[in-house]
């Protein structure tokens, strides 16, 4: 008998917007994003949400702060970071470039997409920063692409996020 090809869906953003509920799509594979994420992760969410806002607005940053928000990586590439920080102007109902910071903070459900699959996704795109948070551990992981593309870890939590703006983060804030 011989081998049967596996045959894999390959969803595109025009497919992905008609869906109902919380969806990505990587590489044309669908993934839920369901259930909510529970109170904790919601918690540090807006925290962090927070102090990023209140860093950009002290350091007269001319970005913004976003909490889930489709990136659109390629066609059939859709991701909603858990939040993201963008300086320049978005103009369609989804982010099209790389945003300069993107947040994930891990779920039971998608810690190993968290660390696999986007993580290479969002070096690959050259996303200047990617934290991961563990709101289990009570960490923060944060990674900074360095002059040849790649990620290496860092213990630093100040970001440039763009020429003349540069904000620190307080991570002992978000698990209180």
């Amino acid at each position: 008998m011989k081998n049967k090809p596996k045959i894999l869906p390959n969803y595109t953003y025009d497919e992905y917007i008609h869906w109902k509920d919380r969806w990505e799509i990587i590489e044309g594979i669908p993934y839920a994003m369901s259930p909510m994420p529970g109170p904790k992760h919601q918690r540090i969410s807006s925290l962090l949400s927070v102090e990023f806002e209140l860093a950009l607005r002290k350091n007269k940053c001319e970005c913004q702060v976003y909490q889930p928000l489709d990136l659109k990586i390629k066609e059939n590439t859709v991701v909603q970071p858990d939040l993201l920080i963008v300086c320049d102007p978005i103009e369609k109902n989804y982010l099209d470039f790389p945003p300069k910071l993107v947040v994930e903070i891990h779920s039971p459900s998608t810690i190993l997409k968290d660390k696999n699959s986007k993580f290479s996704l969002y070096e690959e795109y050259g996303i200047k920063y990617y934290l991961m948070v563990d709101p289990e551990e009570e960490t923060v992981v944060v990674y900074s692409l360095n002059d040849a593309g790649k990620y290496k870890e860092t213990t630093e939590l100040t970001f440039e996020i763009s020429d003349g703006c540069t904000i620190s983060l307080d991570a002992s804030k978000l698990f209180i």
